[in-house]
């Protein structure tokens, strides 16, 4: 059974099953065909032999009887004198030539009046025995012959003999008219079924041509019926690969173009809806990998919220327990204990408010007042403030450019806070040399703020997560200044909602942080209207951080 399975089923060079030639719509079609022909031609043989010869009899004896009729109006127009003997003789003869009928008619005084046949003699005589000694047409006579009744009326008989001098049957016919006139005719049968086993040689005979001419002309026009089918199977093979550069190029108007064009559609719909099937797939998969990554940064988020509001409370719930139960007797002692509750509080107001900016500007809760400001201004302001700090950690922090004339387009106080952050971070990861520079450069129409520090590099693997809230690579150091890991949090949150880039970059010997701001006013009113779309819920551009 297996074996059988696999020869009905193979696989052809386009990937379309292929079907065994006796399981296939030619074969099938050819086969019904060619038993169609052969059934005609049987049904003709039973008709031929079962129904051709009691047909042929009965046309024999409607035409006697309607030629019987028909002498009966000659004579009765000769008899009365209305038709000249030789005008009957002449009617008769076109009458009874067409049947093949032998006719005799004798008057009532036994004179022959109309003979056709040179046996009239022998039929004369028979006339007589069957009127005067009722002796019936070859009953028993010399001849050897047999008579059967067939039809018998008031004014004639019908009956069928065999001459066996002629070894042929006959059908004869006699009676006498109302004007005394006798008539017999005689009909030969021809040997009717000799005839017939003839006619059943030849329909076998051409029954054999035409069943070999009909299987032919059957495969033949049963191959221009499966070979589009065929050709449908393939294309239909080829979608189910989801292949559907397939498609049908025919003209074909019948059911088969129909279902071709059909089937076009249907490839062409079934493109389309996997397209988007696939599109909405992957936009799923997107979403579902950014949920997981949502609730990923969640329960760090959550963690690192807990660890870092964890020391300063437990400081301050400690020594505020301290001071309850007085174990600062002397003002000093007291003194420090509040100034370490005011520190630690310090730095969870700091970072929780730091915390709300942040959700301020990622959720785009905070509209931005975009002006024309003096950039270079903003970046000697901001390096001035902060060089106090960096030189108590005995750091370099240089400004390198002007101290006036470069305008940006941009909320200055957003602007002001990157730059803080940025130097903040770079003041407390210094090393070696222990240097700072920050200068600014002009980067197609934006101002592009610079702000590097010496020291150890950060790992490749890295660079994508310091922007990440609460991230640090150095937790130990990080702790040790009192960092939180939210500064370049708000870095990547101000740029992204103003649709510009930030990024860090590796230098041999330090790092590099860098901020885009609009160095136009074409180009501020850009980021004004990218930062409305925000704001009233529009696409946000996207931000790449390098």
């Amino acid at each position: 059974m297996l074996q059988k399975d696999k020869s009905v089923k193979t696989q052809n060079r386009s990937g379309a099953e292929k079907v065994s030639f006796f399981h296939s719509i030619r074969f099938r079609i050819t086969v019904l065909i060619s038993a169609i022909v052969l059934g005609m031609t049987c049904i003709l043989l039973l008709f031929n032999t079962f129904f051709v010869e009691p047909y042929y009899l009965r046309t024999k004896r409607r035409d006697m009887a309607a030629a019987y009729s028909a002498v009966n109006s000659v004579m009765n127009d000769y008899m009365s004198g209305d038709t000249s003997k030789d005008d009957a003789t002449k009617q008769l003869d076109q009458m009874v030539s067409p049947y093949s009928v032998n006719l005799l008619i004798i008057d009532s005084s036994w004179q022959v009046i109309y003979s056709n046949t040179r046996d009239a003699g022998m039929m004369l005589k028979k006339v007589q025995d069957t009127v005067l000694g009722g002796i019936p047409f070859h009953d028993g006579d010399e001849d050897g012959g047999s008579v059967t009744i067939i039809e018998k009326t008031d004014s004639y008989t019908l009956q069928k003999s065999y001459d066996s001098r002629l070894n042929d049957n006959f059908y004869e016919l006699w009676g006498t008219y109302g004007n005394g006139t006798t008539v017999l005719m005689r009909m030969p049968l021809l040997s009717v079924r000799d005839t017939i086993d003839m006619t059943n040689r030849f329909i076998q005979i051409a029954g054999v041509l035409i069943f070999i001419i009909g299987v032919l002309a059957a495969s033949g026009f049963s191959g221009l019926i499966s070979r589009p089918i065929k050709h449908l199977s393939e294309i239909a093979s080829r979608m189910s690969s989801l292949d559907f550069n397939a498609r049908y190029e025919g003209h074909d108007k019948s059911e088969i173009g129909v279902l071709g064009q059909k089937m076009n559609e249907m490839s062409g719909n079934l493109e389309e809806v996997i397209g988007e099937l696939k599109s909405a797939n992957t936009q799923l998969q997107r979403d579902i990998e950014r949920k997981t990554q949502i609730d990923n940064m969640r329960k760090e988020f959550l963690s690192n919220v807990s660890h870092d509001l964890k020391t300063p409370i437990a400081l301050i719930q400690g020594y505020a327990e301290g001071l309850r139960d007085g174990i600062a007797d002397d003002p000093d002692s007291s003194a420090y204990y509040c100034d370490v509750i005011l520190d630690e509080a310090k730095k969870m107001n700091i970072m929780v408010r730091r915390l709300l900016d942040l959700n301020q500007i990622e959720f785009g809760n905070e509209k931005p007042v975009m002006k024309r400001f003096d950039l270079a201004q903003l970046l000697h302001d901001c390096v001035a403030a902060n060089r106090l700090t960096a030189q108590k950690d005995g750091i370099e922090l240089t400004y390198e450019g002007p101290e006036s004339g470069i305008d940006a387009w941009s909320d200055e106080t957003k602007v002001d806070e990157m730059i803080t952050n940025y130097l903040s971070n770079a003041i407390h990861y210094a090393s070696g040399r222990k240097q700072v520079r920050v200068w600014e450069t002009d980067e197609a129409g934006n101002r592009r703020v610079h702000v590097f520090n010496t020291g150890a590099q950060i790992p490749e693997e890295e660079t994508d997560r310091i922007w990440e809230k609460f991230y640090k690579i150095d937790k130990a150091r990080t702790l040790e200044y009192g960092g939180n890991g939210i500064g370049l949090s708000i870095v990547k949150a101000i740029c992204d909602s103003y649709g510009k880039q930030c990024g860090v970059l590796n230098h041999p010997d330090g790092v590099e942080f860098w901020f885009d701001v609009d160095g136009s006013a074409l180009s501020g009113q850009s980021s004004i209207e990218d930062a409305g779309g925000r704001e009233n819920g529009g696409a946000q551009p996207r931000t790449a951080c390098r």
